[in-house]
């Protein structure tokens, strides 16, 4: 296993990261993606543990809660020292029927954290975040709230979870001028056929030093190795009934066409060849990866140990690229002769090509 420092702190975290959505059943989407007991999960933590993975992660939302509490329990049944491992979870998603038992204000994040806590069985949180935007509630407030927390113990670092660039820019502006906890972590979608967080982002994170935590690495199964081009609905998988996350197919089968070789060069699965191309990402701190069987989670801890060439990586990185965009093709046109190009009109049809 290899290692990363978390953000702009002195916390060190796997590369890779135990994703526990799978854990414990649930209602609405939950239902789609796994139903892991709790034997299960030991062994998934177990599994984890001696592969040299500290970092876990989890949700108050996911299985309304269970999750976590089987998260917890399965560090107590093993006897891991709470030392040993470096807990997240995230709150902000609807908890209870009732008007405020949802999203960033005071009197939510504060009860959440306190619920998660007696879920989780501990008495801090490593790295608490938030798990959505709360267009309502104001910055100030909500950071005020964090920093409390942090302050009060039970929580050591704090992050965010899909959020837009502007609003996570405004956030660490709020907390230097009043000089607040700010957030060291971004957990966002991010894979070889869903790259749109590096338009705004990963200059965002670079400029920041924040880390950048990273779910469905996979796609929500896409690039798992049951889907091709030929077999674009397998039976029994994941997308069949749960179509998430939102992918360009064609980029999608085009992606998977150019993942197969490569996957057979180093005779590995797709998968493990889609989490190599993440690793060797300078920007990603952790990937987050979930499985409902062992044999899946063994696959996937396998990929920090795949190293794909310099010309692996072009393959991929050229036949996943993104569209250009606006304003994006234009600061680079712009920016051309910074880089001793001076004929804009040759970067701009480069650009565009």
């Amino acid at each position: 296993m290899k290692y990363k420092q978390l953000g702009n702190t002195g916390l060190i975290v796997s590369q890779l990261c135990l994703g526990t959505m799978t854990f414990s059943s649930g209602t609405g989407i939950y239902s789609h993606i796994g139903a892991v007991d709790q034997n299960g999960a030991d062994e998934q933590v177990k599994t984890s543990i001696e592969a040299g993975i500290n970092f876990f992660d989890t949700a108050d939302i996911y299985a309304e809660g269970e999750s976590e509490e089987t998260l917890g329990r399965s560090f107590r049944n093993l006897g891991i020292p709470r030392s040993d491992y470096v807990l997240a979870t995230k709150g902000a998603g609807r908890m209870g029927p009732g008007k405020n038992h949802v999203g960033a204000s005071r009197g939510h994040i504060m009860d959440a954290v306190e619920a998660s806590l007696k879920r989780l069985g501990t008495d801090h949180i490593d790295l608490y975040q938030l798990h959505a935007t709360d267009s309502l509630t104001p910055l100030e407030e909500t950071m005020r709230a964090l920093d409390d927390l942090v302050r009060q113990g039970k929580v050591r670092y704090v992050g965010v979870s899909n959020w837009h660039a502007w609003r996570l820019a405004t956030a660490q502006g709020v907390a230097a001028r009043q000089g607040l906890a700010r957030f060291e972590t971004l957990q966002a979608y991010y894979s070889v056929v869903g790259r749109d967080l590096e338009r705004e982002l990963v200059p965002l994170l670079e400029a920041e030093k924040m880390g950048l935590l990273i779910w469905s690495p996979l796609a929500g199964g896409l690039l798992s190795g049951k889907y091709s081009r030929e077999n674009q609905s397998p039976e029994g998988a994941r997308r069949s009934g749960f179509d998430f996350p939102i992918v360009d197919r064609e980029r999608g089968w085009n992606v998977i066409d150019a993942l197969r070789p490569i996957a057979q060069a180093h005779g590995c699965s797709p998968a493990r060849v889609a989490l190599a191309w993440l690793l060797a990402k300078p920007v990603v701190t952790s990937v987050l990866v979930g499985a409902k069987r062992l044999d899946q989670l063994a696959d996937n801890i396998a990929a920090v140990d795949l190293t794909l060439t310099d010309e692996e990586m072009r393959q991929l990185d050229e036949v996943s690229e993104l569209p250009s965009e606006y304003p994006g093709w234009m600061v680079a046109t712009q920016g051309a002769d910074r880089f001793g190009v001076t004929d804009l009109w040759e970067a701009a049809t480069a650009r565009a090509s």
